[in-house]
């Protein structure tokens, strides 16, 4: 079932997504080379709840998860595209690190994903990691009212496909609201002009994720969450919540 959003629950989710870019903005300058992904997440746990929030990731178990998530953010490194565990890993130079948070304020969900690389960038990373930046971009672009999920689907699709990059089929956005995954599903590829229409009042997280190999496969870790890539290549992840408006798609995860 697909719930459309008022105004002022829109500007409700507006404030939880600004306590999530608060908290990617603290994670990301921090993240130096030496800093463990378990650093990152308690810092990140420290900027939501200061807010007066609660992590959304924090203690989540789907049905195909073997254990609940044990951190606030998803810190996916290098060959991990999503559901990274933030462990006792620690940074070094050139990784490449995908970061996904969320958070909840007063019942309402904010949700977002940043990547960026730590000291040294590869000069392929960072053009991965545009090419994901200029796909989300295109992807909101397109959340116009009146069109549809595929049009979103179909302008990430383009860019990823032309670089030459992997887009696996499993993963992409969804809708938010009161839970974190709500209805309905968005992939990262496919036709324009199909899926459930885009009405003012929807509330979609876009969240391309390209893998640098060119192929699609995917692979759990041993973990039973974090996800990586089948060919061991790098891959980048990007996110924001967006609202659908009569006035076209609003960001809600900007600081």
């Amino acid at each position: 079932m697909i719930e459309l959003k008022t105004t002022a629950e829109i500007d409700a989710l507006r404030e939880a997504g600004r306590i999530v870019a608060r908290a990617l903005h603290a994670v990301r300058e921090h993240a130096t080379i030496g800093t463990t992904l378990r650093e990152l997440d308690e810092l990140a746990h420290t900027t939501i709840t200061d807010a007066g929030a609660q992590p959304v990731f924090l203690g989540y178990r789907p049905t195909w998860a073997p254990t609940p998530f044990p951190g606030t953010i998803c810190a996916s490194v290098n060959d991990a595209i999503v559901h990274g565990i933030p462990n006792g890993q620690r940074l070094a130079d050139g990784d490449l690190v995908s970061i996904d948070c969320g958070a909840r304020l007063q019942g309402w969900v904010g949700d977002a994903a940043i990547t960026f690389s730590v000291g040294t960038a590869r000069p392929e990373d960072t053009l991965l990691h545009e090419t994901t930046a200029q796909a989300l971009a295109d992807g909101i672009a397109a959340a116009q009212p009146g069109a549809r999920i595929g049009d979103i689907s179909r302008a990430i699709g383009v860019v990823g496909r032309s670089a030459g990059y992997g887009i696996p089929d499993p993963l992409g956005g969804h809708g938010v609201g009161r839970d974190m995954h709500e209805a309905p599903f968005v992939p990262n590829d496919g036709p324009a002009g199909r899926g459930t229409p885009l009405r003012p009042g929807l509330v979609l997280a876009i969240e391309p994720m390209f893998l640098a190999g060119g192929r699609d496969d995917i692979r759990t870790a041993d973990d039973g969450w974090t996800v990586l890539t089948g060919d061991g290549s790098r891959a980048a992840h990007v996110e924001h919540t967006i609202a659908i408006t009569d006035d076209g798609p609003r960001v809600l995860t900007l600081p």
